[in-house]
């Protein structure tokens, strides 16, 4: 198994990481007794709320009523959900979960909406069970909207929701402001909190660009903060690995589960050779990504491999364009293709010689997951969840981070080795359809939420905590009959 429940997640927490800055570790330790105060005064609030504010049934009882669990989700990315049915997850878990989705997008008008997604899509759309609310990220006439405007649509509309028909969970993408508006409508429903980490935040903005500057700096002590405050007030965080929460000792009671990102693996084209021989990556911005690296290394093999390109794909500043260009230099092998839709980018993986991510900050890339599911070999380095995707020499490899004499000299021997990518690309496909499907993660989604909102029946033995993402954990038969019972459908 890929993932699994566990009520304390593997993490080491006695020391900060030897790259902790000692003062930033005392401020963390100085500030505890505010962080216990704001978990106490936020269980307190919650209990005072929901018996005044919002009235009458209580979380337990709304799933009595329907018989299916109903979650609030709010996004965080501005980038509107896919048309295809078979890559919406939220279409996906309607087969267990209903709810609503607060999903800013980077629309202007209504009628940009109802173009996209059809006549009456506008204000609200529905897919499957859940129903997209939408915020408009832009005016008019092109100005972005103001923050203030998108965290108080969250927190009323969250709100409206609520009373017109009671959500049993609220799930926040990211932890930073997101994470704390939805911390803000769990105290003014009542209702359970999960909270999904989507990065590694020990890195968080200090690997955006060579040399952090002094706002990165204070963008890393603003994650950090909202960090331990929407972990305090959540129920429950979805980890992308076990280790997500390692350096942040004081978070190692929050309750976790611990699985992959959503990717529509049975959508990925499997591979197929082109006549145009190409290793590729994608993401953005370029400096996190490691395109610099995977540049460096290319540059040096190049010259024996002249019918080889580099392919790198992803939306980018004018700034950071021309500073990729700067890397390429000259080199006619090197093509930087610009961010395009996502059958494009599939298309473009599916017909790769192998997939690179030399990342230097990863939650769970999905990137390297669609490079697995397309049946070819992936080369990533050792951040984040990458390692758990990669297993060394059996699909792909794994590069330590920064060390571009080892990368190039596994793209050179995955070059002159069709056979090898060959044989990695199998085992990269049958893991991907396997371990990483649509179905494995609807299961673990709906398993989190489940373990969340009802109260856990006793059984023999608790689970062991996760040591690794590859680990069976038991769970037993009362859990699974409880879990089994709520999300029957009506």
């Amino acid at each position: 198994m890929l993932g699994g429940e566990t009520p304390e997640p593997a993490v080491s927490g006695k020391n900060q990481t030897e790259n902790e800055p000692r003062a930033w570790t005392l401020t963390v330790f100085a500030m505890r007794p505010v962080l216990m105060a704001w978990q106490a005064a936020l269980e307190f609030l919650t209990r005072l709320t929901w018996a005044g504010f919002m009235g009458e049934s209580s979380p337990k009882e709304a799933i009595g009523a329907t018989g299916r669990i109903r979650v609030l989700y709010i996004h965080a990315t501005q980038v509107p959900p896919p048309l295809d049915t078979r890559t919406d997850r939220f279409f996906l878990l309607s087969e267990t979960l209903e709810g609503d989705v607060l999903q800013p997008v980077w629309f202007r008008t209504p009628e940009e909406v109802e173009a996209e997604f059809g006549p009456g899509s506008y204000p609200v759309y529905v897919t499957g069970r859940f129903r997209y609310h939408w915020f408009l990220a832009f005016l008019p006439d092109g100005r972005r909207r103001s923050r203030l405007a998108q965290f108080w649509f969250c927190i009323r509309k969250g709100v409206e929701i609520h009373r017109q028909r009671a959500f049993d969970c609220i799930i926040a993408y990211s932890h930073m402001t997101t994470g704390l508006l939805a911390a803000c409508v769990k105290l003014l429903t009542g209702t359970k909190l999960i909270i999904e980490l989507a990065t590694n935040p020990q890195l968080a903005y200090l690997t955006q660009r060579a040399r952090p500057t002094v706002r990165d700096h204070l963008m890393k002590l603003y994650s950090d903060v909202c960090l331990y405050l929407s972990m305090w007030a959540a129920d429950r965080v979805h980890l992308l690995h076990p280790t997500q929460l390692a350096a942040y000792p004081l978070l190692r009671r929050v309750k976790a589960s611990v699985f992959h990102e959503f990717v529509p693996v049975s959508a990925v084209r499997a591979h197929t050779d082109d006549q145009e021989r190409y290793v590729v990556m994608v993401g953005s911005p370029w400096y996190l990504k490691g395109a610099d690296r995977l540049i460096g290394a290319f540059h040096r093999l190049a010259p024996d491999f002249p019918d080889v390109k580099l392919k790198i794909v992803g939306w980018y500043l004018k700034t950071e364009r021309e500073q990729l260009e700067a890397l390429a230099g000259d080199s006619k092998q090197i093509e930087l293709v610009r961010a395009t839709t996502y059958p494009t980018v599939l298309e473009i993986i599916s017909r790769c010689l192998v997939l690179v991510h030399p990342s230097r900050c990863e939650g769970g890339p999905r990137t390297v997951i669609e490079g697995l599911a397309a049946g070819v070999p992936v080369v990533g380095s050792d951040v984040g969840f990458i390692p758990e995707l990669i297993h060394q020499g059996e699909n792909g490899f794994v590069v330590p981070g920064g060390n571009v004499p080892e990368l190039e000299e596994r793209l050179r021997e995955l070059l002159v080795r069709p056979e090898l990518r060959r044989r990695m690309g199998a085992n990269g496909y049958q893991f991907a359809h396997t371990q990483l499907t649509e179905q494995v993660y609807a299961g673990r989604f709906a398993a989190m939420v489940a373990a969340t909102v009802i109260r856990r029946p006793m059984i023999a033995k608790e689970p062991h905590p996760v040591r690794s993402l590859n680990e069976a954990v038991p769970e037993g038969p009362a859990w699974a009959a409880a879990t089994k019972s709520v999300t029957q459908p009506r």
